[in-house]
Order: C-alpha cells, then structure tokens, then sequence
C-alpha cells in the first residue's frame, strides 16, 4: 500500500504556495523610484497565490495615494508610528501563519533583513521585491528570490 500512496503523491498536482505580500510604501511608493504595483504583484504571481496583499502608509498619505493603492488590489494599512516597525511586526506575524508558504517585501531597506532572516529560519520561501536607487544589497543576498520592480 505505501507504493501506491508514494505513487500518488507523485501525480497529484503540485499544491500552489501562499503568499504575504507587503509593500513598505514610503520606501518604494516615491516620485524617485515610481514603481508599477500592478506589474510587481504580477511577477509575484509567478511563485503562487498572494493571500495577503498589503501597503504599509504612515499618516500623512494623501486620499488620492490611498485610493490609487486599493484601486490596484492592495489594501492600504495606515500608520501613525514608524511604517517600518508596523510592516516588520506583521511581517513577522506572517512568518508564524501556517497558511502562508512564502514571504514577499517590496523594499530597499536593509533594515527588513531580520525578517527574511526569521522566515528562513522558520522554513518559510522569501522574496525581495525592489528598484534603484538604494536597494539594498545585502537584503537582495538574503531572500532566496530577487525581483526588480518595473519603474514607470
């Protein structure tokens, strides 16, 4: 009987991934960096199904930023602290989810590199979404996959 169920475990189709998907807005939603949100979860898609779809804002983002960001799929999670510490504490929330395979950040910042560390260790798959200028090399040797966000 183990041959049979070993044999059905091969033929059965591989099971999609779920992704977390968390953008640090002020980092990447910027005039300099402009990239293409719609084109990002795209790419992303690639890897499995994105469960969770966020934009980290903090306050002072503009009606028109957050309407802009829910019209293209994401929900907007408005911040009055540090958007990096808010996104980081959910991120790492996201590590412990056992519905979630994959942990993806569109950032430049270096200081996310304990989170895809704490995913690894976890068994989670990490990705690093971000775009010149200033995204950081040492987050990019981090996560298992890169992926540079198309800029407009």
């Amino acid at each position: 009987m183990a041959v049979i169920d070993k044999l059905r475990s091969l033929v059965r189709p591989k099971e999609e991934k779920n992704i977390a998907l968390l953008v640090d807005g002020p980092n990447v939603i910027r005039k300099d960096v402009n990239v293409d949100l719609e084109g990002v979860k795209k790419k992303v898609e690639k890897y499995g199904k994105i469960k969770i779809c966020k934009v980290f804002l903090d306050q002072y983002a503009s009606d028109k930023l957050i309407e802009a960001v829910t019209n293209q799929g994401y929900e907007p999670v408005i911040t009055t602290g540090d958007v990096d510490v808010t996104m980081a504490v959910y991120a790492v929330e996201q590590v412990f989810n056992p519905n979630i395979q994959i942990i993806a950040l569109m950032t430049r910042d270096i200081d996310f590199r304990p989170v895809i560390v704490k995913a690894k260790e976890k068994g989670k798959e990490t990705i690093v979404i971000g775009a010149d200028p200033g995204f950081s090399v040492a987050l990019k040797k981090t996560a298992d996959i890169v992926i540079f966000a198309d800029t407009r």
